[in-house]
Parts: C-alpha cells; sequence; structure tokens
C-alpha cells in the first residue's frame, strides 16, 4: 500500500488502490457525558484522516502529494511511528525502487509491528460499518445509557453507538490494540484480552498514573459474573493510552488491556458514563439489518416476558419449564435446590403482581446462542413492594431457550 507505481502489483499497493475508492461512512460527534478528562495541548487534524490522505495520493500515483501529506502527518504527530515509516519509504523511492513495505534497516519485530498496524488501520477503515445495519450483540439498552461501546479484536477497532430513543446510531470509531496473545482470556497473566460484557466503573486520570497509560485508564469489570462462573480469573483490564514516546501500539501489544490513543481516549472519555457503559469485547462484531435485529431483540423480551408470567403464576412447574437442567445459581445451587428453595417462599403466596423495567438485552460475545437479560423486578403482594435488580444469562437447548444462571444483583 505504499509503494508507487514500479512496484503497484504487491498486495500492500493494492490495499491502497482500493482505499483510495472507498467511501468511510459519515460521523456525528458523540455527546459530552460526565467523565473528566484533559483535553489534548492544541486541535490537530485526525492522523487517521492524515494517513488516508496519504494512501489515497498514493493508490492514485501522486507521490509527491503523498510526500507532502506524510510530512504533515509527522509534522503534526511526531511519536506517530507509522507515520515516520510511511514517510521514509516514500523519501526512499525518490532515489530507488522500493520492493516492500517499510523499506528500511531495523529490528524485524518492530518493522513486522508496523506494517500489521498500518494494514489493519486501513482495513478498518474501509470496512467501517454501514450506517444501515446495526451491531447483533447489542439487543437493548436502558433509556438512561447513552452510548454503548463495541470492541472488535479482529479489525483492532472499537465503536461508540449512541442510545436515540432506543435505537443505536452510529457515533465513531477508534483504533486500538489488544492483548499480545489476542483475546478469550482465561487466567492470571496470560496476555489476553477477556471476551464478554463489561462496565466502566471509573476513570483514572493520567496525572495518578506512570507515564506508560498515558492520558488516563477506564477500569472495566473483569472478570464478571459469567467469567467467575467459568473460572476464569485475572484483574486489572482497562481501556487506557499510551507513552508520551508512542503515539499508537501495535494490534497485539498489551497484556490485556485494550489500548488507544490519547487522544482518541479523550474523546471516547466524552461517551462514558461511570457504572452505566457496556462494553461489548467481541472476537469481530457483525452487523445486521434493522429486520433482523428487530426480531433478535423481540425474541429476547418475549423470553424474559414469559418467564415474568410464569412466575406470576406462583406455578413452581410453570417457573421451573424457564431453568435448563444444567442451570447454577450465584450461590452455586444446582436447580433443584435453588427451586425447593424458592417454593418454599412462594408457599401460600397469592396475588402476586410483578413488573419489569429497565431492561437491557445482549448476545454475550462468542456464544450465538446466549442471550443476556437485565432488569429492575419490581413485585406487588398486598400492600407489599420489593424492588431487585436481576440478570438471566439465557443459552438455546435445542429448540427451546432455558435460563442456565441467575443472579441478583
Amino acid at each position: 500500500m505504499l509503494l508507487a507505481a514500479s512496484v503497484s502489483a504487491s498486495p500492500l499497493a493494492a490495499l491502497a488502490k482500493s482505499h483510495a475508492h472507498a467511501h468511510p461512512a459519515k460521523v456525528a460527534k458523540p455527546a459530552r457525558a460526565p467523565v473528566k478528562a484533559v483535553a489534548p495541548a492544541s486541535a490537530k487534524p485526525d492522523p487517521e484522516v492524515l494517513l488516508v490522505e496519504v494512501y489515497k495520493e498514493l493508490g492514485a500515483n501522486h507521490l509527491q502529494q503523498a510526500l507532502a501529506k506524510a510530512d504533515k502527518l509527522v509534522e503534526d504527530y511526531p511519536n506517530f511511528r507509522l507515520g515516520q515509516l510511511i514517510r521514509g519509504d516514500l523519501l526512499m523511492m525518490q532515489t530507488h525502487k522500493v520492493t516492500t513495505f517499510g523499506d528500511v534497516s531495523g529490528p524485524e519485530d518492530k518493522l513486522r509491528n508496523l506494517r500489521e498496524e498500518a494494514i489493519v488501520r486501513l482495513k478498518s477503515l474501509r470496512e467501517r460499518p454501514d450506517p444501515n445495519l446495526l451491531p447483533r450483540l447489542v439487543l437493548q439498552l436502558r433509556e438512561d445509557q447513552k452510548h454503548v461501546l463495541l470492541v472488535d479484536a479482529k479489525r483492532s477497532r472499537l465503536y461508540v453507538y449512541a442510545n436515540e430513543g432506543g435505537r443505536l446510531k452510529f457515533v465513531n470509531d477508534y483504533y486500538v490494540s489488544q492483548g499480545k496473545l489476542g483475546v478469550n482470556k482465561l487466567k492470571e497473566g496470560d496476555q489476553k484480552t477477556p471476551i464478554g460484557i463489561y462496565y466502566i466503573t471509573s476513570h483514572l486520570s493520567g496525572d495518578r498514573l506512570p507515564d506508560f497509560y498515558g492520558s488516563g485508564a477506564l477500569p472495566i469489570n473483569y472478570p464478571n459474573e459469567w467469567d467467575k462462573v467459568n473460572g476464569r480469573s485475572g484483574s486489572g483490564i482497562w481501556l487506557h493510552g499510551t507513552p508520551p514516546d508512542s503515539y499508537s501500539r501495535p494490534p497485539l501489544s498489551s497484556d490485556g488491556c485494550v489500548v488507544l490513543t490519547n487522544p482518541d481516549l479523550y474523546k471516547l472519555a466524552t461517551s462514558v458514563e461511570i457504572g452505566k457503559t457496556p462494553v461489548v469485547i467481541a472476537e469481530s462484531v457483525d452487523f445486521v439489518s434493522k429486520a433482523k435485529w428487530d426480531n433478535d431483540r423481540h425474541l429476547a423480551t418475549r423470553l424474559v416476558d414469559n418467564w415474568r408470567r410464569d412466575l406470576e403464576s406462583m406455578n413452581p412447574k410453570r417457573v421451573m419449564e424457564n431453568y435448563s437442567r444444567q442451570f447454577k445459581s450465584d450461590r452455586g445451587e444446582n436447580l433443584d435446590a435453588w427451586l425447593a428453595k424458592h417454593q418454599q417462599l412462594m408457599s401460600g403466596v397469592r396475588g402476586v403482581s410483578i413488573a419489569l423495567k429497565d431492561e437491557t438485552f445482549f448476545f454475550y460475545p462468542g456464544r450465538d446462542n446466549m442471550i443476556v437479560s437485565t432488569f429492575t423486578q419490581e413485585s406487588k403482594v398486598g400492600k407489599t413492594r420489593t424492588t431487585i435488580r436481576k440478570r438471566q444469562y439465557w443459552a438455546k437447548e435445542g429448540a427451546q431457550w432455558k435460563i442456565v444462571y441467575e443472579l441478583n444483583l
């Protein structure tokens, strides 16, 4: 993608040419939320925009224009190592044929990292989400959840969607780095990024952290309850920035955290609300039509509403039909023990009214046939009212959906 006409047959040059004709979707600016962050010292052009312009010029065989824009890129972002490498290649093209991306001497592992960063950056920009499609994993947010963050490990990308009246709208996306050994974290120290549904738990400003974490950090609640049930361990998974000497990091370079550039972390922090903003980390994020998305959302709503009506009936057999024989409670009880306890609580109770509100629904990443539902359950018996926040994990068993795990939050 960095080669002139003399080497235009290479796969990298082909990627540059194909990107020259790409039309990324226009995005809106994210609404400001209450998380505080330190703004960048000065407003500069987005380096990815400059990078794309370099490749567009190169794809059109406009070498001098590409070099001028690469000069601007490294002038504005001198610590952007990928930009420096691109400019170096363009300078070499002035004197001799360049036969490979990063045609300079240096440690091969560092050059390989920069090549991989260039490839995933441009590929993900060319594959930017179609605004007419919706992320399959996110089916419904609470009204007060303004945004959801989706990390696509395969594309090294983080997508931001806004919740507008119950509908998801694409807002922005950012290049990210992940664990050195990829995703699906299982234990402490495995250098993998977890897959799952998490929430931002706090915001740590850069002045409270070592330089390694850049301008700040947004910790998430790994391990979540599903991780714990499945024996996954580890801690300290954050979304954080980069040290001052590095604008960005290679795609596979962290010990498990999700790493953004410092300017991107600042912009992202404006979309985050502590304790509310979901972070969905997946190996790959799939996008579906609105019709497909609506059907899946209606399925999730129907499952939970049927459970509500069966619970309201106070009929143990009807309630039991919603649960898997593999069910485990948050206290480790199997289905028989858990139902026996709840039958005692339901014994003699009549005239129960149950309402659900503030519902959220997700497909769990890595589990095509698992839906996570979270809701507030309001129960009324006579003049007595109780309110609890509950989460259920529904798995498809054959043709039926059953609850395999449930807990009160």
